[in-house]
């Protein structure tokens, strides 16, 4: 397990700066190739950071659902930013059909309401840093629905407390090194009267 919680740090990590550096440039000089580029690759980093923080927090119906919509509203999410920030953007002003839009929106709908429950969840746990679990769950909604409107320094800023969020939280799933040798992980056990 410590393994996967590794990966999920660094993973995750990768995640949030790569969305928060090319939003700081972006706030700057607008939005670029590279920076769309970097910014599409980056939700795929996230679902392993996902993994590594259900895998930290006690086993409860709330974290498994939330875990589970959040994981696959991720999948939908990031499969639409991929194709807005790396296939889309070199087309001038492309015009999307009403389905192409309903999915689009029904994707980051199950994404925020995801994001919403799994963050309850760890909100719940206690098992992770406070400020970045209530980022999460205020930030990364409002990120969602925010993808759809023009670059401003606003977006920008928000693309800089999304990526932070997710450099917190990559810091927090890291297994620790004890001082008699390698990392230990506590294991939680859910109260059968938890949710």
């Amino acid at each position: 397990m410590n393994s996967l919680l590794r990966f999920g740090a660094v993973s995750g990590a990768m995640s949030g700066l790569f969305i928060a550096l090319p939003g700081a440039v972006e706030g700057f000089v607008g939005e670029t190739t590279a920076t769309s580029l970097v910014i599409g690759v980056s939700p795929a980093l996230a679902a392993p950071l996902l993994t590594a923080l259900y895998l930290k927090q006690p086993r409860t119906t709330l974290g498994t659902v939330g875990y589970v919509v959040n994981f696959v509203g991720l999948g939908l999410f990031g499969a639409a930013a991929y194709a807005l920030n790396i296939v889309l953007f070199h087309l001038d002003e492309p015009k999307l059909a009403a389905p192409t839009v309903i999915v689009l929106s029904a994707s980051a709908l199950v994404f925020a309401v995801g994001t919403v429950l799994f963050a309850i969840s760890l909100i719940r746990s206690g098992v992770h840093p406070k400020v970045p679990v209530w980022a999460y769950l205020i930030a990364l909604p409002v990120f969602t629905f925010a993808a759809r409107l023009p670059d401003t320094p606003l977006t920008s800023a928000l693309h800089v407390v999304v990526g932070g969020t997710l450099v917190w939280l990559a810091l927090s799933v890291r297994p620790r090194r004890t001082p008699e040798g390698p990392a230990r992980q506590v294991h939680h056990r859910a109260s059968p009267l938890r949710t």
